[in-house]
């Protein structure tokens, strides 16, 4: 009995672990394509490259819109980089002067990204998608103003448990507009052709469940993850098998779209 739980165990780490390697080189990689594509055209002055993915990314005489989008993208670019950089234990226990500093400026950087990002939906800027797209993405913005605050709340009570657990809500939160291209990226590969969607609107029902799926879903899979680790084997390994398969999905997508789109677009 001892030894089916303690292999239980293990496969529920080990699957976390996996589950982070995965998110991690993926996020890295979303990293390099925003510095590439938007960082260093907008160095150069080259902003109407912007338009290669967002079609409405630059426009003329909105200096205001333009100024905040391009601080969203810079903003994306810290948050993906130091995120997975939050979550490795080592840093934590090793270094934890890097892990406050770099934690403040992540969750810094998250209340900006998040209110930027409602106000270019508010303010009426077209970027891509349609209205369940923009609603969705306004939801999100308000979890992650949420997830971040309780996180500050409970670092300061020094409840290191409740603080790390909104510290992954919050990485999850956050990681939704990353889950949209790596979600629509594995459907692609699977079926080789826009399925459920319109290409040139970005709208139709698939892109309406992804929308909402990858602000929900990650944080209901975080949740199981708490709740099954003291709990009966059968649990562990039915949560653990289930996050292999998600993560494997994961990595299809990354993949894609590193591929498809992140590359092509750099180099």
């Amino acid at each position: 009995m001892d030894s089916k739980k303690d292999l239980s165990a293990k496969l529920y780490t080990g699957s976390a672990v996996f589950s982070w390697l995965v998110v991690a080189a993926g996020q890295w990689l979303f990293v390099l394509y925003i510095v590439g594509l938007y960082v260093i055209s907008g160095l150069r002055g080259d902003f109407t490259d912007w338009n290669q993915v967002l079609p409405h990314g630059y426009e003329k005489n909105n200096l205001t819109g333009n100024v905040i989008l391009g601080a969203h993208l810079v903003l994306a670019a810290t948050i993906s980089a130091l995120g997975s950089l939050q979550l490795v234990p080592y840093l934590r226990s090793h270094a934890p002067r890097f892990h406050r500093i770099s934690g403040r400026v992540y969750i810094i950087t998250a209340f900006i990204m998040a209110t930027s990002g409602l106000y270019l939906i508010l303010s009426g800027r077209k970027l891509v998608g349609d209205y369940t797209q923009y609603l969705a993405i306004t939801i999100n913005a308000l979890i992650i103003i949420c997830a971040a605050a309780l996180t500050i709340r409970y670092a300061i009570a020094k409840n290191f448990i409740q603080h790390r657990r909104w510290a992954l809500r919050l990485f999850w939160a956050v990681s939704g507009v990353w889950l949209v291209r790596v979600g629509l990226m594995c459907w692609l590969v699977i079926f080789q052709k826009p399925v459920g969607f319109d290409p040139k609107t970005f709208s139709g029902p698939f892109l309406t469940v992804l929308a909402v799926s990858v602000y929900i879903l990650p944080l209901l899979i975080l949740e199981a993850y708490f709740r099954v680790k003291n709990t009966k084997p059968l649990a562990r390994y039915l949560f653990s098998v289930s996050l292999i398969i998600t993560t494997l999905l994961m990595a299809l997508g990354i993949f894609g779209a590193t591929m498809g789109i992140w590359i092509p677009r750099v180099f």
